[in-house]
């Protein structure tokens, strides 16, 4: 037996999973790096308690997949103020309830949350983190809800109530009053009867009826004819017609794929801390000095004045 290939043969797969671990690593440091960046910039406008900068600093790694999903699904920054003051967000993407069970730090927890959903089957999963301080989310009919809270509550079957209740009971009375979420880091209006909808399931497919399908079809064919005709000269218009399609009404109601609206930022304010560089400070301040062939034009001017 070759010693040399044996050797070869255990050192590939090793080597593969060693490179899959520190692509890994590298991503999950980006994330967290994205993310701390969203927190940072979030907390330079609103008022929020203290120790939201400090916290962020500590972001762990399942806290920044979780914001980092919500920004992937349309989450603005100025949205990401509100999560964190505690607004209930509903996300239209049922497999976030799986991809957010974190096997070293979620755990089962009791809620009053969409009480229509079978809690046997989908148990509301809690999980906490100096950020998020208590996460809790669960499945709708159908996406994934979510809400941070200030106070985690761990009563439930076989439990005694803790300080912590206590606490988590005086949020739920603030909120009574106040008709606000008690978050972690503020108090948010929206609620469960007024949460916040990210890439909600807007597509609901219904049929029509054969009579009202043939006239939108007309409808749409004479749109577009006419629309041939006043975007371009006539000529044009003979020479490339559009393509020919039998029933135009099943291009209605199509997206383009990928993220749309306003943007990661939305009507947030931005501000720009970084400073010009020395150098470049140096010459913008500085008078440039006139050319040399503007000087020997207007120097037989001033001698023909002189004289």
């Amino acid at each position: 037996m070759n010693r040399g290939r044996v050797v070869t043969a255990i050192t590939r797969p090793a080597r593969r999973r060693r490179a899959a671990k520190s692509q890994a690593a590298r991503r999950t440091a980006e994330i967290r790096a994205r993310v701390r960046l969203l927190l940072e910039i979030a907390a330079r406008d609103g008022a929020y308690r203290k120790g939201l900068l400090s916290a962020a600093s500590h972001l762990s790694p399942e806290e920044a997949v979780i914001i980092a999903d919500l920004e992937r699904h349309g989450l603005q920054v100025p949205q990401l103020r509100d999560v964190l003051c505690g607004g209930h967000v509903i996300v239209g993407d049922p497999d976030l309830y799986e991809s957010w069970r974190f096997t070293r730090v979620s755990h089962q927890r009791l809620s009053s949350h969409h009480r229509d959903i079978d809690k046997k089957r989908y148990p509301d999963i809690g999980m906490r983190g100096l950020v998020v301080r208590e996460k809790l989310h669960g499945r709708t009919a159908q996406g994934t809800w979510l809400q941070l809270e200030k106070t985690p509550a761990v009563f439930g079957k076989r439990k005694l109530p803790t300080l912590d209740d206590v606490r988590h009971l005086m949020d739920y009375i603030t909120y009574r009053v106040t008709h606000s979420n008690v978050g972690p880091w503020g108090l948010s209006r929206w609620t469960e009867q007024r949460p916040i909808y990210l890439s909600p399931d807007l597509a609901v497919l219904i049929p029509l009826e054969p009579a009202v399908a043939a006239s939108l079809a007309t409808a749409l064919r004479e749109i577009e004819a006419d629309d041939d005709v006043t975007s371009a000269s006539g000529e044009l218009a003979r020479r490339f017609s559009p393509p020919d399609r039998t029933d135009p009404s099943r291009e209605l109601g199509r997206s383009l794929h990928g993220r749309a609206g306003r943007g990661l930022f939305g009507n947030s304010e931005v501000w720009v801390t970084e400073t010009m560089s020395p150098v470049a400070t140096a010459i913008l301040r500085s008078r440039p000095a006139p050319p040399a062939w503007g000087q020997s034009a207007r120097t037989p001017q001033a001698e023909r004045g002189r004289s």
